[in-house]
């Protein structure tokens, strides 16, 4: 449970119709292969003590009867465990007949939890056997099934775990998620996190991809984790065919599925401190205590029907089996990357095409400089000149060499802008940057700080000046791990009129690129793109080599990767972790590409000038928050830019 993992399970075994036997030794056998995983939250299917397909049966005695004495037996099996665990049994109550969830822990049955929409439709007639949940209660006395003492209730409720407040457990069943209204809507209100979902779902043409389509969007919509848990091979095929289709999902994500028609157990790990931190970040979540539903009809949907239970957990670490991208900021998938790309791209544009249009700006400025940054940044104003029907030499584009600029660099950003057909201009800033040098008092021979901003700094006065003498404005290139970084000289190349990169990282920013090399139809602007991205990422500002050819300054040299920094950028800030947590997942997501101690190196160098650079971002430039993550102080990121580090440093140290 360690940094909020639990390792959760949905199981199908095997079962035969009607043999109550078979079944509770196939659940137990499923159970102690659960236990040796470390699983602490397992769900079985909808009635699979009995299996769901009984029909008439369920109305024999026997069957009943049997079938509470294997939810004892299975009970027994849990008497050394603190796995929380629940199966489908049906449960004779107040008269009826209940398709519940059987909540087992610790060797006794901690509640009923009865099923309140029942499907009777198409090849379903669950009401010719079972009366829906109402909001009535009863005790379930199981005294004469067991030599246990075992009174529990039938009631609708959640467990709260003693020793992890988040881990809030409800159940609904089935056609519960179904409905309009579904039942963990309501769960989640009071509290649940995690809904456990006992299934029988037939199998049908599309109906795999409808019911992965629910559970994810179920899982978003209540910020929840979710265990969907479905009947399979061994059900009655009279009328019907059963997959054993399970799904493990997160706040939209899934985690885990099993392939269908394959009887198994679906393990993942659900992150309860991530769902609570997003909880408490999104303001219109309600607060479960402020929620009151007397005035409803249904007696259901009153919350006082939803009682609590707690149950405790023993603590430890849960071993990850999930996957965590090495770069989150990217889908692994070519098509939905292509997508995204495309999509970026046209964010970008139409942000820029209206502030081009609101300042009536007769040009755009931007400085090329033959890097990824500045690449992208002039695609995305041609895109936008494509979209407001103007020529592409409204846009111009100044490349500034100085003493770091390569021949390759130079070369590359009069390439692209001649095959993007843009106005092009060159100044070199030497001679200004050795008079401001000398009217500073500054020695060439010093490659500290000053040399480098004072090149950065006369840049920005160049574009700044050439975007007033063209009626022009200044376009922005600097991305959003360089503002999270701090990567920016002050003033310099961290200022401009309108920043189109601002929300997306130097890992995207690649992909995005690449993408239009791809799919562009020009020989010319193809080849000259696909060597800027295999050019390596550097400011040119420190001296090339007596060539001219070789650069002397590396970003990642001095900063560190920035597939690890956007790495840390998504867990550490998008979604708040201790720094702790995101170098036990930095360990896990780039086992075999960094050693330990490379990691910790650069994640307090991320912390460090995470903090130490705020006061860049309180001044940012407008640009369009493109994804999930964004640092502007107008937006999603407000941080006094006096924060202290040393919280998150002391953590990474644990």
């Amino acid at each position: 449970m360690k940094d909020g993992f639990i390792k959760v399970a949905a199981c199908t075994p095997e079962i035969q119709v009607a043999d109550v036997d078979f079944n509770v030794d196939k659940i137990i056998s499923q159970l102690e292969k659960c236990r040796e995983e470390g699983v602490k939250v397992a769900v079985f299917p909808e009635l699979c003590i009995t299996g769901y397909t009984c029909q008439d049966l369920f109305f024999q005695n026997a069957l009943l009867d049997k079938a509470m004495e294997g939810v004892v037996k299975i009970a027994k099996t849990t008497a050394d465990s603190d796995m929380l665990v629940a199966v489908g049994v049906p449960v004779r109550a107040n008269g009826k007949l209940y398709n519940c969830a059987a909540v087992i822990q610790d060797g006794e049955v901690r509640a009923f939890v009865p099923k309140t929409h029942l499907p009777n439709y198409n090849e379903f007639y669950e009401a010719r056997h079972f009366a829906p949940y109402r909001g009535e209660c009863a005790a379930i006395d199981l005294r004469e099934y067991g030599q246990f003492e075992f009174i529990p209730p039938m009631e609708q409720t959640v467990f709260v775990c003693e020793e992890i407040p988040e881990l809030v457990v409800g159940f609904e069943l089935c056609e519960d998620l179904w409905v309009a209204d579904p039942v963990s809507n309501y769960l989640a209100k009071a509290g649940a996190t995690l809904i456990c979902n006992l299934s029988a779902s037939d199998e049908v043409i599309g109906k795999d991809s409808y019911r992965r389509q629910l559970v994810s969007n179920q899982s978003a919509r209540l910020v929840a984790g979710y265990i969907y848990c479905s009947a399979g091979d061994g059900e009655s095929t009279q009328d019907m065919v059963f997959s054993g289709h399970n799904i493990i999902a997160e706040n939209g994500s899934i985690l885990a599925e099993s392939r269908l028609f394959e009887n198994g157990i679906t393990i993942s790990e659900i992150d309860f401190k991530k769902l609570a931190f997003e909880r408490r970040k999104i303001s219109t979540y309600p607060a479960s205590a402020e929620w009151d539903y007397s005035s409803k009809d249904s007696g259901f949907l009153d919350m006082d029907n939803i009682s609590r239970e707690r149950f405790s957990l023993e603590m430890g670490e849960t071993a990850l089996t999930r996957k965590f991208a090495k770069t989150p900021f990217i889908p692994s998938n070519q098509a939905e990357r292509n997508e995204r790309c495309h999509l970026i791209l046209q964010m970008q544009s139409h942000g820029l095409m209206k502030r081009i249009a609101h300042t009536h700006s007769k040009t755009v400025v931007i400085g090329i400089s033959g890097g990824l940054d500045s690449t992208l940044a002039l695609l995305v104003c041609v895109m936008a000149m494509d979209l407001l029907k103007r020529p592409h030499t409204d846009i111009v584009a100044v490349t500034m060499p100085c003493f770091g600029t390569t021949k390759r660099t130079r070369s590359n950003a009069e390439i692209l802008c001649d095959a993007l057909g843009v106005t092009f201009r060159e100044v070199d800033i030497s001679k200004a940057v050795l008079q401001h040098f000398e009217d500073i008092g500054h020695d060439y021979n010093d490659h500290s700080v000053v040399f480098e901003n004072g090149q950065a700094r006369e840049r920005t006065k160049v574009l700044m000046n050439i975007a007033n003498q063209v009626s022009g404005m200044v376009v922005g290139t600097g991305d959003l791990s360089e503002l999270a970084l701090g990567w920016a000289t002050y003033n310099g190349d961290h200022m401009s009129m309108y920043g189109v990169n601002a929300s997306i990282p130097k890992t995207l920013v690649r992909h995005i690129v690449q993408y239009y090399g791809d799919t562009c139809t020009s020989d010319t602007l193809r080849d000259v793109l696909y060597d800027i991205l295999d050019t390596p990422v550097s400011p040119e500002l420190l001296p090339t080599d007596e060539s001219g050819t070789e650069m002397t300054q590396k970003t990642e040299d001095l900063v560190g990767p920035y597939e690890l920094h956007d790495f840390f950028l998504y867990y550490g800030i998008r979604w708040g972790f201790e720094p702790s947590k995101v170098k036990r997942l930095a360990k896990y997501a780039f086992e075999g590409d960094y050693p330990d101690e490379v990691i910790d190196k650069w994640l307090k160098t991320f912390y460090r000038r995470f903090f130490s650079q705020q006061f860049k971002r309180s001044c940012l430039p407008d640009g369009a928050k493109i994804g999930s993550v964004t640092l502007s102080p107008r937006g999603d990121w407000r941080m006094p830019s006096d924060a202290v580090a040393k919280l998150w440093l002391e953590d990474i140290d644990k």
